[in-house]
Parts: C-alpha cells; structure tokens; sequence
C-alpha cells in the first residue's frame, strides 16, 4: 500500500510537470498579439517592412510590383505566413506565389500550405499560405534548416495577362507562430541570431566611439528577446523521468530482497 501511495504521488508530479509542455502547444506571445501592422511594404531585402508576429500588414501596390516584408522568428517556433490579395473587378486569370527566406536569404520550403495560387478570371481575391518547418537554434552548416533570426517574405505575381500588368491591387500579411516545446529541442545554439547588421551593431558596442554610425538593418526581435533555445520543457520531463526510475528502481528491490529470514524459519510472532 505504501509503494501504491508512493506512486500515486509520482504520476501526480508528472502530471503538473506535463502542464506546461501543453501551454507549448499555444500560439506564443507573439503569435497572440493584436494590433494594426505597418501600412506599407518594402520592393527589396534591403528596404523590406519590418512587421512583428501577430500584426496584420496591409500595403497598396500594382500588379507585377515584389512586396517584401520581414520578421523575427526564435528557436521552437513554427511560423505560418498569410497572404491575402485583393484584385480589382475585371481581371484575368493572374497565379500568385509568397516565398520566405531566411537571414541569409536562402528561400525555405514550406512544410504545408498554398503556397502558389491562381485566381480566376474576375475572382475578388486569393489567399496564400505557407507554414514553415520548425525553427532550430542551431544546424550543421551545410544544412537548409531555418535558423533564429530576421525572415523575409516575398510576394508577387508569376504570371498575368499584359492587360492587367499595372493594376491597382491591395495585400494583406500576418505571420503567427506556434511554440513546438521541447519536441524542438537540439543540443547547440547559436553566437548570435542571423540578423542583417548585428555583427556591425556589436563591433560598434565594442567601439569606444559613441557617435559612430550604426549599420541596423533589422532592429525587431521577439518580445522576451533571442532564447538561444538553451531551455525547453524537455528539462522537466527529463526530471520527471528520472524519479520515476527512481521509484521503479526502489520498488523493484523492494520487491525482490525478500523478508530476510533463512529458509525454513517462521517468522517472529
């Protein structure tokens, strides 16, 4: 009965413990924010709209123009960009893409999700989606993995009539992202995240010269800043593991050292 009581109370712990590792699975303070986003977005990496996670960003542009946004993303998060176009009332059938590229402009895949959509002729709008792989806080470096750091986000027309290159149009962006918990775990971290102008941002730190410039090509990050992904609930349930084996290892001898008497001697009133 005391062994029961015992591990009653050890599947108690791991239960509490188990209660974070399922508010992991909500979307992150960033992803939850609300607000009204810039109106505007850059036609370039260089001049790309800077738009926080949980933001809608709107912007007025012509068919044929590239609209480039960025965004932070951290270690564990699984960002999803949204797109959504609005076209004019007479149009043709025009094919749409959104593509993401990470700190070092490489383009990623998107796990799921339309990414590439075409709107038929007179079709009000199209949405596209692209829900990216889970960031990691750190990778081999011949390897594509998206990494913590400034992403940015593509969007244009692949193809379109001649009649309609020029057109008035509208696009909408949000990004949100989900905290995948210590599932997402890896042993490494990043220096530093890739962010476009940090390294410049730390020499200048290091400078005894206040009044320098400053190179800061991207100056949004998350709102409890860069975790470096050095923690995860995979620490409590690494714990809770081990008092378990515990218990199972107390348990077991208990089990099997026996009353301690020689054979054939009944025990002791």
């Amino acid at each position: 009965m005391r062994f029961i009581r015992v591990l009653g109370t050890a599947l108690l712990t791991l239960g509490l413990a188990a209660a974070p590792a399922a508010a992991d699975s909500s979307p992150s303070p960033e992803a939850s924010g609300e607000g009204a986003g810039p109106t505007r977005a850059g036609t370039s990496f260089r001049t790309a709209t800077e738009v926080e996670q949980g933001q809608t960003a709107t912007a007025r542009a012509s068919t044929g123009d590239y609209l480039y946004w960025s965004f932070p993303a951290d270690a564990g998060q699984r960002p999803t960009v949204r797109a959504t176009v609005k076209l004019p009332e007479s149009h043709a059938a025009e094919t749409w893409q959104v593509d993401v590229y990470d700190g070092l402009r490489r383009r990623q895949a998107c796990q799921y999700g339309a990414q590439t959509r075409t709107a038929g002729t007179g079709a009000p709008s199209v949405e596209l989606e692209c829900v990216l792989r889970t960031v990691r806080a750190w990778s081999e470096p011949w390897a594509d993995d998206p990494l913590p750091g400034t992403y940015y986000v593509r969007l244009t027309a692949l193809r379109l009539s001649a009649s309609d290159l020029g057109q008035p149009v509208s696009a909408e962006l949000r990004v949100e992202s989900e905290d995948m918990g210590g599932a997402a775990a890896v042993d490494g971290t990043l220096s530093e995240p890739l962010v476009p102008g940090i390294a410049i941002r730390a020499e200048q730190d290091l400078a005894e010269d206040d009044d320098s410039p400053t190179a800061v090509l991207a100056g949004l990050e998350p709102e409890d800043g860069w975790t470096s992904g050095w923690w995860s609930d995979r620490w409590i349930w690494t714990a809770a593991g081990g008092v378990l084996a515990a218990l199972a290892g107390v348990a077991g001898y208990r089990l099997t050292r026996g009353s301690g008497r020689p054979p054939g001697v009944p025990p002791t009133a």
